[in-house]
């Protein structure tokens, strides 16, 4: 593989930046906090891009990366889940729809903040459609113990939702 291009490099992180948006939403609910997991996210894209082989689809390893970043800052960081910030307005100017779509996201991002950092990345994978194959390779897992981690996960964020009176 030729070295790697730094101008290809950004083309591929601005085609896909949404993916690090995401994560850093469901990992971070501040935005100076989700505005220092994207920059981190960034950095270790490009320290790791000799890597990519094209073996995968970029996004593919991307994700990959995005979520081990924002799991390793997360945990460095040692931030807690602060139950006061629930009540603030969640950055949702990515999703410019009606309403009431808006609400629903603001309401399921809130109670993501209360899952552990697996399980943020199991809901992410999932909310990205990936199948328990894909989440399992993406979090180096087997595919049973993705299927049965993501169904108790499920299970706890119905919980989180319920528990805090989010309607959906």
């Amino acid at each position: 593989m030729p070295e790697p291009s730094t101008a290809n490099f950004l083309q591929l992180i601005n085609e896909n930046k949404g993916i690090i948006h995401k994560v850093t939403k469901m990992y971070m609910d501040k935005v100076e906090d989700r505005e220092d997991l994207f920059q981190e996210i960034v950095m270790q894209l490009w320290k790791a891009y000799h890597t990519f082989k094209g073996s995968s689809k970029f996004s593919t390893w991307m994700y990959r990366v995005a979520l081990n970043t924002a799991i390793i800052f997360f945990k460095k960081e040692n931030r807690k889940v602060d139950k006061t910030s629930l009540n603030e307005q969640i950055d949702i100017a990515d999703y410019n729809d009606n309403q009431e779509k808006e609400e629903k996201l603001a309401y399921l991002y809130r109670a993501v903040q209360e899952l552990n950092p697996i399980e943020k990345a199991l809901i992410f994978l999932f909310l990205e459609n990936q199948s328990h194959k894909e989440i399992s390779h993406n979090l180096g897992i087997t595919e049973i113990n993705a299927r049965v981690k993501l169904n108790r996960t499920k299970e706890k964020l119905q919980q989180i939702i319920k528990k805090n009176g989010y309607e959906f």
